[in-house]
């Protein structure tokens, strides 16, 4: 494993614990502390155990934590964590999730690779880190002082300050211990030696590596004195196999990199797709490392160094990870409604007989009696001294529902009259349900409609001799509901979802070719929506009132008999639109 400086990342979420009854029985095993420790160029969450567990780790998303599941312990009561950034590590919590199961969690900054080892005394998880930090441990008295530093001569081995009433045990693994120590004008190989006969660790420095160290480290952690004097000598170190510790320049130890033997394993993806998780493993590959997919078995083949290999495997492992599909359905509902009243008088005033002077009546055609067949009614005597007049006869109701006739004379001529009245609903209910299953974080669309031609008059189009000649074409234009959704099963067990629902129809304008229009109703959304809820999307209500009036000038603006000269029509016309969208999750999204 490769430290390119000393730090340490962690954070952890804490998921609500469910209380422990005073009738269960606590297991054998213990958690008996949790602690953030730093090693060369890696951040370990050390979790010391006392007795057989089994371990369970998962990640969750937003935020981004690693949660441990310790089946088969209880929890040794400790101190809180204290809330510091720790080289990503942003939060970490633990309680008794369940009587038997105790739960860890780890808030981090982003997303991180991680390696977790579990021991018969602890289980460790390992991530990457650049820089160094304070080591934290639940064990750690919270009113414990530092020790006053005590001078040291120059070149002095690091002495031991223990910490008080901290007690070292099997079960329960400390932090890294601390240290107080003096340096004036020390060579830099003595000061190493010192970490290394004080820590017990192996550790080799480069060759040709001088220098001279001045420093005062009081009660700190052998880790974070250790990685703080190789940043002062611009140097780095890494951990070779077998857990000796090389201290070098970056130059160095990067040339030894280029050295390490190289492997090529191959990885098979079970629930992505291999070429989509190309990009992602190429960004975390040294510049030695390859990666390429088999589309024939869905497998990634790595090439890669030993030390890195497995790190790059974990890496594609949480990638390739169970997510849940959703069962999205879908209800678009589109009313129209149209509502006429209409109410007029139509009346004419005319001489009796075509003979008896001048003729002009329209609503009534009069019959010859000579011979029974009418007269037409357009044909108008001017001989005589006879009157005969006509007022709105052409005027007329579309399709009347009520027809009123009166006729009578009145001397030498007929009078007579229609009055017409209409009230008419149209109501047009379209309810459409498109249904949908995708899997979480893919766009689904679902199309219910048709393609309708539409025939198109170029006017412009040239025909023989440069004279213009109109060209046909046929269109085809798509109509009717369209359904297009991308869900995202958030932690809690609800649906975030970006949601765009269409419903279309083709009007033509005429049939000379004057073209036509689409009409539209649509919405775009997104919204969070709990596993089985329904919620409405969009909602429009467009309402529209037209009024006409017409009648003979003056007599229609009488009032109370105005009525009498004229027709009155009103239109009323709404339209409704509701789109509603009811998200299910079908299976339960665990990670695999």
């Amino acid at each position: 494993m490769t430290f390119k400086s000393l730090f340490a990342a962690g954070a952890a979420c804490l998921l609500l614990a469910a209380p422990v009854t005073a009738d269960d029985r606590p297991p054998a095993s213990e958690v008996t502390a949790v602690s953030v420790i730093p090693t060369p160029g890696h951040a370990e969450i050390v979790i010391a155990l006392s007795g057989a567990v089994e371990v369970r780790d998962f990640v969750l998303r937003e935020p981004d934590r690693l949660v441990i599941d310790i089946v088969g312990a209880r929890l040794k009561s400790g101190t809180s964590y204290d809330g510091i950034q720790r080289g990503g590590i942003k939060d970490v919590r633990y309680s008794q999730f369940r009587p038997d199961v105790v739960r860890v969690a780890i808030y981090l900054d982003g997303s991180r690779d991680y390696r977790l080892e579990k021991g018969d005394d602890a289980i460790r998880i390992r991530f990457g880190a650049d820089q160094s930090f304070l080591a934290w441990s639940s064990t750690a008295p919270a009113d414990l002082e530092p020790p006053v530093a005590r001078p040291a001569p120059a070149q002095r081995a690091p002495e031991v300050t223990p910490p008080a009433e901290t007690v070292t045990t099997a079960a329960a693994l400390p932090p890294a211990p601390r240290i107080t120590v003096t340096w004036d004008r020390a060579n830099i190989g003595d000061v190493i030696a010192g970490f290394a006969a004080f820590s017990g660790r192996t550790i080799v420095l480069g060759k040709g590596i001088t220098g001279e160290v001045t420093a005062e480290i009081k009660n700190q952690p052998w880790t974070e004195a250790f990685a703080a004097v190789l940043a002062t000598q611009g140097l780095q170190a890494i951990e070779l196999p077998g857990g000796i510790i090389r201290v070098d320049s970056p130059a160095a130890l990067a040339a030894l990199d280029s050295t390490e033997p190289v492997t090529t394993r191959m990885v098979p993806v079970n629930y992505a797709s291999a070429g989509q998780l190309l990009p992602s493993v190429k960004s975390i590959l040294t510049k030695r490392g390859q990666v390429v997919s088999d589309t024939t078995t869905n497998s990634l083949i790595i090439t890669e160094t030993r030390s890195r290999i497995g790190d790059v495997q974990d890496f594609i492992r949480n990638l390739d990870i169970r997510t849940p599909q959703v069962s999205i359905q879908a209800k678009l509902i589109f009313v129209n409604r149209t509502n006429v009243e209409a109410l007029g008088l139509q009346y004419d005033f005319g001489a009796l007989n075509q003979g008896d002077g001048p003729f002009f009546n329209q609503l009534v055609n009069r019959v010859d009696p000579t011979t029974g067949d009418p007269f037409d009614s357009d044909v108008t005597d001017l001989s005589g001294e006879g009157v005969a007049a006509i007022a709105n006869a052409d005027a007329i109701i579309s399709q009347a529902a009520l027809k009123l006739v009166w006729t009578t004379t009145v001397g030498g001529f007929r009078f007579s009259s229609f009055l017409q009245a209409l009230q008419s609903v149209d109501l047009a209910d379209v309810q459409a349900e498109p249904s949908i299953t995708t899997l979480d974080n893919r766009e689904a669309i679902i199309k219910v409609g048709e393609d309708v031609p539409v025939r198109i008059i170029d006017f412009g189009s040239q025909g023989g001799a440069g004279a213009a000649q109109p060209k046909a074409t046929v269109q085809f234009k798509e109509t009717g509901i369209q359904l297009r959704v991308t869900p995202h099963v958030t932690n809690n067990r609800q649906v975030l979802m970006q949601v765009e629902a269409e419903r279309s129809a083709l009007r033509l304008l005429a049939e000379a070719d004057l073209g036509f229009t689409i009409q539209k109703q649509n919405a775009k959304n997104q919204l969070l929506v709990a596993d089985g809820e329904t919620a409405v999307i969009g909602g429009l209500t467009v309402t529209s009132i037209t009024k006409t009036r017409s009648g003979i000038p003056l007599l229609v603006d009488l009032p109370i008999v105005g009525k009498l000269f004229g027709f009155s029509n009103t239109q009323e016309q709404r339209q409704d639109l509701i789109i509603l969208v009811t998200p299910r999750i079908v299976d339960d999204g665990a990670q695999q």
